[in-house]
């Protein structure tokens, strides 16, 4: 039974560890977003000319395919889902793994 306790304490201990290293660094994420151009449309709480990085973050919680659904939109571009201004495409002049950290920056607002 000790050594069944002593398990499951260490897989809790993993599970923990795990999520704080997954957790979000919204400073880092902010000077990206400022480096690459994103804050010229973008802003946390308001609306510029593209959506609040809040709004996106509230329509998307909760759906497991948000990330790679916006690292699509960020790097193809698009338009239609939040008006009628077109969202640029962002590749390759800004690398996809930092797209990816800005997408996480963003659904973690």
């Amino acid at each position: 039974m000790k050594a069944l306790l002593t398990t499951v304490a260490a897989a809790a201990s993993l599970m923990v560890a795990a999520q704080a290293g997954a957790a979000v660094d919204m400073e880092a994420g902010k000077a990206l977003a400022q480096k690459s151009g994103c804050l010229a449309c973008h802003s946390v709480d308001k609306k510029i000319i593209g959506p609040a990085y809040k709004d996106v973050a509230a329509k998307y919680k909760g759906d497991k395919t948000a990330e790679a659904k916006l690292i699509e939109k960020v790097k193809k571009g698009g338009s239609g889902v939040w008006g009628p201004m077109p969202m640029p495409a962002n590749s390759p002049q800004v690398k996809d793994e930092d797209i990816k950290t800005l997408v996480e920056w963003v659904l973690a607002h």
